[in-house]
């Protein structure tokens, strides 16, 4: 039986990170969302109803801040409204690499 050992890890930690974030459904469906372009929240709450994803606003910020956690989207910038600015969000990445190993320098 091999034992992994996750203490301290860092490339174990991301991995964990980054499997947790895309373990939802709703979550690739906000990746599809922002494949083309930038969207505010309330543009990515619209794409999602029109793919009939029923989520809340509490529950999409809930899922954007996983997804933001993972590296895998950010924010790009503001929209200034009245009360408090509605964020703008980017993907970061496009494709999620997994190294097993570490390179070996010769």
């Amino acid at each position: 039986m091999c034992m992994i050992e996750s203490g301290g890890n860092k490339k174990f930690e991301n991995f964990r990170r980054i499997v947790k974030a895309l373990h939802c459904p709703t979550r690739w469906l906000i990746i599809d969302c922002l494949k083309d372009c930038e969207k505010s929240t309330k543009e990515i709450l619209d794409c999602l109803i029109e793919k009939n994803e029923a989520v809340s606003s509490s529950g999409l910020y809930y899922h954007l801040s996983e997804l933001k956690n993972a590296g895998i989207i950010e924010i790009a910038g503001y929209i200034e409204q009245k009360g408090a600015p509605q964020k703008v969000w980017r993907l970061k990445v496009r494709k999620v690499e997994i190294p097993l190993l570490d390179e070996v320098k010769e």
